[in-house]
């Protein structure tokens, strides 16, 4: 089992940054990638970043070249360091870790979800 916690959210002004954090615990050695994934109301939840073990990334196009991923595979922590905030970047973010099983398949775990709420 894999447990996560997210930190960071919070109100900020369009224009603005945020970090947000997500550390691991449990049996941390499995994981493999670890990502960011938000849902804003009345929307399905959709993919924000990525990032695997080996340090490869995946973004969504929206928030190409603002929102960076960033992973600490001695902390078992994924950040997700948001800029030039929109207000369509309203949402709630959770972290999201793949762990994989010795016979080769995949466990999905989610954290609580960190409020994320910009300002126009």
């Amino acid at each position: 089992q894999v447990q996560l916690v997210e930190s960071g959210g919070g109100l900020v002004q369009a224009g603005g940054s945020l970090r947000l954090s997500c550390a691991a615990s449990g049996s941390t050695f499995s994981i493999n990638t670890m990502g960011w994934y938000r849902q804003a109301p009345g929307k399905q939840r959709e993919l924000v970043a990525r990032i695997t073990s080996a340090g490869s990334t995946n973004y969504a196009d929206s928030i190409k070249g603002r929102f960076t991923v960033s992973r600490d595979n001695a902390k078992n922590t994924v950040y997700l360091e948001m800029n030039s905030l929109k207000s369509e970047d309203t949402a709630v973010y959770y972290c999201r870790a793949v762990a994989t099983r010795p016979n080769g398949s995949g466990d999905i775990f989610w954290g609580q979800g960190t409020q994320v709420t910009i300002s126009s």
